[in-house]
């Protein structure tokens, strides 16, 4: 996995491959998940970090179809790097894509390099125990209490902008969560993974998903990007751990809020 997840690059994506595979998401995007994507008008006009988190265990719509939604409206004219966990990176063929659309490690090397350069950047701080939450906590923002990402951004100087989201977990429904099963087969030492869901999804149905396994329901997904929270740019405040707890506070329930106003837009109990 190591060496795989080190070939990652931040140069700009290649706009006539990215406008090849747009004909695809398009259709996703207005059609299959009719996703809404709102806020727009509140992007800083520099290089920032988003904040969001995600639904959907391995294959995260809501996290997919905002980065699509990004290319479609600036189309190189910004760029917005994803993160994915290593073992994604890894795959054979979802890695290698990964790559070509300009997805990075969640890792400071690559993540730093990338505000460097000018771009933006797109973080899911809660990562697996966030995508792979049971349905019942759908609308429950789950961080992780992972707060590295505030430490650089202080150390990039850019500010933190939150992404709520709702419908990624109508995708597929996470049963139960597998942690002791996940502890049992080593998963954390493996596959640095945490869980090991048991989900009932399309086409298998009733699967324990240790890796993707299911083809996303056409679930609506609805996202808003929220206000931006300045940082500060202090370098002493990455040490600060007051500090640092108090902006991983604040990140958290601007997200929890924008969740509770999207959840209640829903017209039915899933996929609307």
């Amino acid at each position: 996995i190591s060496r795989r997840t080190r070939e990652w690059t931040v140069a700009p994506q290649n706009t006539a491959a990215m406008d090849r595979q747009m004909i695809v998401w398009n259709f996703l995007l207005d059609h299959y998940f009719r996703v809404e994507t709102t806020g727009w008008e509140r992007l800083p006009n520099t290089a920032a970090m988003l904040i969001g988190i995600h639904s959907g265990t391995w294959l995260t719509m809501d996290a997919w179809t905002l980065c699509a939604a990004w290319y479609r409206r600036f189309r190189g004219r910004r760029v917005l790097h994803g993160t994915a966990h290593d073992v994604l990176m890894a795959l054979p063929g979802l890695g290698t894509y990964f790559r070509k659309a300009g997805v990075i490690p969640a890792r400071r090397a690559s993540v730093g390099a990338a505000f460097a350069a000018g771009h933006d950047v797109v973080i899911w701080p809660g990562g697996e125990v966030d995508a792979m939450r049971s349905w019942k906590k759908r609308d429950k923002v789950v961080l992780g209490g992972r707060k590295g990402f505030i430490r650089q951004a202080i150390r990039s100087g850019v500010p933190i902008v939150p992404v709520a989201t709702v419908g990624g977990h109508d995708t597929v429904f996470v049963l139960a969560e597998g942690r002791k099963l996940a502890e049992m087969l080593r998963l954390k030492k493996l596959l640095r993974c945490d869980m090991a869901p048991l989900i009932l999804g399309f086409p298998f149905g009733l699967t324990l998903e240790a890796f993707p396994m299911h083809i996303p329901l056409p679930a609506k997904i609805r996202t808003e990007i929220l206000d931006p929270i300045d940082i500060d740019n202090d370098p002493a405040r990455a040490d600060d751990n007051d500090y640092v707890d108090r902006k991983y506070t604040e990140i958290e329930n601007s997200i929890q809020e924008g969740v509770n106003r999207l959840a209640e837009k829903r017209r039915g109990w899933i996929f609307r």
